[in-house]
């Protein structure tokens, strides 16, 4: 028998995709579980989406289409990035995908040559070393330190920067920590990105679930037009999870070779979803902002309830929609922790070494629930609390 390609043995999975199968089968057995380890928004598209998806089927239009996505939702994405971001991009420069992660595989897939070096932020979202590693890439994680309050440390991106770095991925809000990227640390990563001639990959998935001030891109840095790649989709701030659905803003250089790789692997997105797409970023129901006003009072109720629990220490997420929650202080591994939790208590969560390294002493729980679900959580996991040592943080908001 023929063995598999190598770069298969390098890849990863998700932390989170685990819990959830160990949470099932629990659930599966009877047992009762919260689920608080997906990214996942409780909330569904808006009425007008949903009528939008319709309209577009009764029509017919569930055929082929252009291989970089309708004219007019790329036309829409240049106004909705115009209107929520202060950014100007050309429709041309608009790749549609079927979702943002084949956007970031396809993106890396197009610049990485074997063996050229991403820098990526640790803890932070799996794929981005495991898509390295099975391109033939060397992923070297830069950390966000709780002792930085979750920032990237540019003099320490600037130390891990050789002759063989490429690309610099940024992702704010981050996922897991919550963190939006201050200017002052931007504003360096993008000078760092310049002067090394280097690749942005610029995830904002959850660039419209903002907690505070202006959300900034790494697009409106002086020079980072043309070095910048916008990851971008639908998933998290339209709650269109399961309609998988993404684009990239490229410089034009690069738009032909993910026009190449699209006509190489999924064709095009699906035609109909793109219609709704469309009437989603109009959000004429203003949907997403309500939403994001939702998440806001999850946030603000559940850190503190969590910082309630003996040895947890949660920092409030500034965007995002999920508690990153230092639990060094409860004298039990974060892997121990989560198994208590999920298999004595009901709650599932992640571990945040599933995140990467620096990510060992933490657990990230979702809040995209209900507020009654969230505080059920927390009761439950209170109730176990007597299987760890710590004392409730006395941090306010």
């Amino acid at each position: 028998m023929r063995s598999l390609a190598s770069r298969i043995s390098v890849m990863s999975g998700e932390g989170a995709l685990s819990v959830f199968a160990r949470a099932q089968e629990l659930e599966r057995q009877g047992r009762s579980i919260i689920h608080l380890e997906l990214g996942e928004p409780d909330f569904h598209p808006a009425p007008g989406v949903i009528a939008a998806a319709k309209q577009a089927l009764d029509e017919g239009k569930d055929r082929y289409c252009n291989v970089r996505g309708l004219p007019a939702l790329r036309e829409e994405v240049a106004v909705y990035l115009r209107r929520t971001r202060n950014i100007s991009v050309s429709p041309e420069n608009v790749v549609i995908a079927p979702g943002c992660k084949i956007a970031l595989f396809m993106a890396l897939m197009a610049l990485l040559e074997p063996h050229d070096e991403v820098l990526y932020p640790d803890p932070g979202f799996p794929g981005y070393a495991s898509i390295t590693l099975g391109l033939g890439g060397k992923p070297v994680a830069f950390s966000l330190a709780g002792s930085n309050c979750l920032q990237p440390d540019p003099d320490e991106v600037a130390s891990k920067i050789t002759a063989a770095s490429k690309i610099l991925i940024t992702n704010s809000p981050g996922n897991p920590t919550g963190t939006v990227y201050s200017d002052k640390v931007q504003r360096r990563l993008a000078e760092l990105a310049i002067e090394h001639d280097l690749i942005v990959l610029s995830d904002e998935i959850y660039a419209r679930i903002i907690f505070g001030d202006e959300y900034i891109s790494m697009l409106r840095y002086p020079g980072m037009e043309e070095r910048t790649l916008i990851i971008d989709g639908f998933s998290k701030s339209f709650a269109m999870t399961g309609w998988r659905l993404g684009y990239t803003v490229a410089p034009s250089f690069i738009v032909p070779a993910l026009d190449m790789l699209t006509v190489n692997s999924y064709t095009c997105a699906a035609e109909f979803t793109q219609y709704a797409a469309i009437e989603a970023m109009r959000d004429r129901e203003r949907a997403t902002p309500r939403m994001v006003a939702e998440f806001a009072r999850r946030r603000d109720e559940f850190t503190r309830d969590l910082n309630r629990v003996p040895g947890f220490y949660c920092r409030p997420a500034e965007g995002a929609f999920y508690a990153w929650v230092d639990t060094s202080d409860t004298g039990m591994t974060a892997e121990d922790l989560c198994e208590c939790m999920l298999e004595e208590a009901g709650v599932a969560a992640i571990p945040g070494a599933a995140f990467g390294a620096q990510g060992k002493a933490y657990v990230r729980f979702s809040f995209a629930s209900s507020i009654a679900t969230l505080k059920e959580a927390v009761e439950r996991i209170m109730k176990v609390s007597t299987a760890w040592q710590g004392t409730p943080a006395t941090t306010q908001l």
